[in-house]
Protein backbone atom coordinates (compact mmCIF):
# COMPACT_ATOMS: atom_id res chain seq x y z
CA UNK A 1 0.00 0.00 0.00
CA UNK A 2 1.00 3.54 -0.80
CA UNK A 3 1.52 6.23 2.43
CA UNK A 4 -2.04 7.43 1.66
CA UNK A 5 -3.76 4.10 2.27
CA UNK A 6 -1.33 3.60 5.40
CA UNK A 7 -2.46 7.04 6.66
CA UNK A 8 -6.02 6.34 5.90
CA UNK A 9 -5.61 2.74 7.86
CA UNK A 10 -4.52 3.77 10.64
CA UNK A 11 -5.82 7.74 10.98
CA UNK A 12 -2.32 9.40 11.20
CA UNK A 13 -1.16 12.09 8.41
CA UNK A 14 1.09 11.13 5.73
CA UNK A 15 3.68 13.91 7.28
CA UNK A 16 3.60 12.37 10.62
CA UNK A 17 4.35 8.85 8.68
CA UNK A 18 7.04 10.22 7.30
CA UNK A 19 8.63 11.75 10.68
CA UNK A 20 8.24 8.16 12.17
CA UNK A 21 10.63 6.88 9.71
CA UNK A 22 13.25 9.80 10.09
CA UNK A 23 12.52 9.10 13.54
CA UNK A 24 12.93 5.35 13.77
CA UNK A 25 9.87 4.45 14.50
CA UNK A 26 8.98 2.48 11.18
CA UNK A 27 10.85 0.93 9.12
CA UNK A 28 11.88 2.10 5.67
CA UNK A 29 9.18 0.68 3.63
CA UNK A 30 10.51 -0.41 0.39
CA UNK A 31 10.34 1.29 -3.22
CA UNK A 32 8.30 1.03 -6.46
CA UNK A 33 10.10 1.37 -9.75
CA UNK A 34 8.47 4.89 -9.90
CA UNK A 35 10.11 5.76 -6.10
CA UNK A 36 6.84 5.53 -4.26
CA UNK A 37 7.17 3.82 -0.97
CA UNK A 38 5.09 0.78 -0.50
CA UNK A 39 4.10 -0.49 2.87
CA UNK A 40 3.09 -3.94 4.12
CA UNK A 41 0.99 -5.18 7.08
CA UNK A 42 4.52 -4.99 9.31
CA UNK A 43 3.98 -1.20 8.98
CA UNK A 44 0.41 -0.98 9.22
CA UNK A 45 0.94 -3.02 12.56
CA UNK A 46 3.73 -0.76 14.03
CA UNK A 47 1.81 2.35 13.12
CA UNK A 48 -0.96 1.36 14.84
CA UNK A 49 0.92 0.49 18.01
CA UNK A 50 3.12 4.02 17.69
CA UNK A 51 -0.52 5.47 17.46
CA UNK A 52 -2.23 4.01 20.63
CA UNK A 53 1.21 4.68 22.50
CA UNK A 54 0.94 8.54 21.20
CA UNK A 55 -3.20 8.46 22.03
CA UNK A 56 -1.38 7.50 25.92
CA UNK A 57 0.62 10.30 25.53
CA UNK A 58 3.49 8.36 25.68
CA UNK A 59 6.86 9.80 24.51
CA UNK A 60 8.32 9.47 21.03
CA UNK A 61 11.65 8.18 23.32
CA UNK A 62 9.49 5.65 25.11
CA UNK A 63 8.02 4.57 22.35
CA UNK A 64 11.11 3.59 20.95
CA UNK A 65 11.89 1.49 23.99
CA UNK A 66 8.43 0.02 23.79
CA UNK A 67 9.65 -0.87 20.53
CA UNK A 68 12.71 -2.81 20.92
CA UNK A 69 11.16 -5.06 24.06
CA UNK A 70 8.61 -5.73 20.83
CA UNK A 71 11.87 -7.01 19.03
CA UNK A 72 13.32 -9.11 22.06
CA UNK A 73 10.47 -10.57 23.30
CA UNK A 74 12.64 -12.67 25.54
CA UNK A 75 14.43 -9.68 27.89
CA UNK A 76 12.71 -8.99 31.34
CA UNK A 77 9.81 -6.44 31.36
CA UNK A 78 10.74 -5.14 34.33
CA UNK A 79 11.77 -1.60 32.68
CA UNK A 80 8.35 -1.30 30.57
CA UNK A 81 6.21 -1.88 34.01
CA UNK A 82 8.43 1.08 35.40
CA UNK A 83 8.21 3.22 31.91
CA UNK A 84 4.35 3.08 32.28
CA UNK A 85 4.67 4.11 36.04
CA UNK A 86 6.44 6.82 35.12
CA UNK A 87 4.11 7.71 32.56
CA UNK A 88 0.94 7.36 34.92
CA UNK A 89 3.05 9.77 37.56
CA UNK A 90 3.32 12.34 34.56
CA UNK A 91 -0.35 12.01 33.94
CA UNK A 92 -1.30 12.38 37.73
CA UNK A 93 0.79 15.58 38.23
CA UNK A 94 -1.20 16.70 34.49
CA UNK A 95 -4.25 16.15 36.34
CA UNK A 96 -3.08 17.84 39.46
CA UNK A 97 -1.96 21.07 37.59
CA UNK A 98 -5.54 21.21 35.51
CA UNK A 99 -7.27 20.69 38.54
CA UNK A 100 -5.23 23.93 40.15
CA UNK A 101 -6.72 25.81 37.29
CA UNK A 102 -9.83 25.05 37.20
CA UNK A 103 -9.82 26.16 40.53
CA UNK A 104 -8.27 29.54 39.11
CA UNK A 105 -10.69 29.80 36.23
CA UNK A 106 -13.44 28.88 38.60
CA UNK A 107 -12.36 31.97 41.47
CA UNK A 108 -12.04 34.30 38.37
CA UNK A 109 -15.74 33.28 37.12
CA UNK A 110 -16.57 34.53 40.35
CA UNK A 111 -15.30 38.45 39.89
CA UNK A 112 -18.14 38.71 37.40
CA UNK A 113 -21.77 39.27 38.38
CA UNK A 114 -24.31 38.95 35.52
CA UNK A 115 -25.18 42.81 33.63
CA UNK A 116 -22.50 44.96 34.00
CA UNK A 117 -20.36 46.68 31.58
CA UNK A 118 -16.66 45.72 30.12
CA UNK A 119 -15.74 48.58 31.92
CA UNK A 120 -16.77 46.98 35.31
CA UNK A 121 -15.98 43.53 34.34
CA UNK A 122 -14.25 42.15 37.66
CA UNK A 123 -12.74 39.41 35.19
CA UNK A 124 -10.67 41.69 32.74
CA UNK A 125 -9.87 43.80 36.01
CA UNK A 126 -8.52 40.95 37.72
CA UNK A 127 -6.60 39.56 34.26
CA UNK A 128 -5.39 42.82 33.82
CA UNK A 129 -4.18 43.30 37.58
CA UNK A 130 -2.34 39.65 36.86
CA UNK A 131 -0.76 40.26 33.48
CA UNK A 132 0.45 43.88 34.98
CA UNK A 133 2.01 42.20 38.20
CA UNK A 134 4.14 40.16 35.31
CA UNK A 135 5.64 43.33 33.49
CA UNK A 136 6.24 45.25 36.43
CA UNK A 137 10.27 45.56 37.05
CA UNK A 138 11.05 44.27 40.63
CA UNK A 139 11.24 46.56 43.54
CA UNK A 140 14.68 46.90 45.62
Amino acid sequence: MRIGELARATGVDTETIRYYEKAGLLPAPARGSNGYRIYGTEHLERLAFVRHCRALDIPLAEIRRLLEFLLHPETDCADVDRLIETQLERVRARLASLQALERQLSALRGRCATGRLAGDCGILRELLAAAQEEVRPERP
